[in-house]
């Protein structure tokens, strides 16, 4: 059994590290054009590699949101919503390990301010308040999942929290880079302001949650 973690783990490492050398070579600049290009060259591997990537991008510190327009430049709104969904939850998952693997040393201790408040939360609400902080924009994505690691939160919560609470601002990224390969200005300005209805909404259920406090 021993045998077989050791493969895949070092399948796992050698995927990643083929993915890091072969992006860190190209000339994409943030381009979400030029990503893709560059993952629709690998042709019919080119969602695995995306989702690859969209995986490992907590480690790459790549921008998510051009990554979320390059998905759907490359693959449409619907499967580029799809992939993105996988690969964000993926990589957050992978973001919430790592904290919970080498953060063991700081999860009892007191956090201060904010984050304080937001660990005892997590602790107590798990899923939902995932939940809320993925919908709402209160933290950045990766912090989210770092703090949620060093928490006591269970992985299965964070997962499906994170996995629900992504889809209106995936979809919204996506539609928005999907709608730059129509060239029709009726379709962008339609995807535009899809994207500020919903990256604008949740700002205001967060500050009218505020009030009530």
């Amino acid at each position: 059994m021993n045998k077989k973690r050791t493969i895949l783990y070092s399948f796992i490492v050698a995927i990643i590290v083929i993915s890091i050398i072969s992006l860190s070579r190209t000339s994409l600049q943030f381009d979400p054009k030029e990503i893709r290009t560059w993952i629709l060259s690998f042709g019919f591997f080119a969602p695995l590699i995306y989702i690859v990537i969209y995986t490992i991008r907590p480690l790459l510190f790549f921008p998510a949101s051009i990554l979320s327009i390059a998905g759907g430049l490359a693959f449409g709104a619907l499967m580029g919503t799809l992939y993105t969904i996988i690969g964000a939850t993926l990589g957050a998952v992978l973001s919430f390990i790592i904290a919970r693997k080498l953060g063991k040393n700081v999860t009892n201790k007191e956090w201060k301010g904010n984050f304080q408040k937001i660990q005892t939360q997590l602790e107590k609400n798990g899923f939902y308040y995932v939940l809320f902080l993925r919908f709402i924009p209160v933290l950045n994505f990766d912090l989210i999942s770092y703090i949620a690691g060093v928490s006591s939160v269970r992985l299965s919560a964070f997962f499906f929290g994170t996995l629900l609470g992504i889809i209106p601002g995936t979809f919204a990224y996506n539609f928005l880079g999907n709608s730059f390969i129509s060239g029709s200005p009726k379709v962008i300005l339609t995807a535009s302001i899809v994207f500020i209805l919903i990256m604008i909404i949740p700002i205001f259920i967060k500050k009218r949650i505020e009030k009530v406090k």
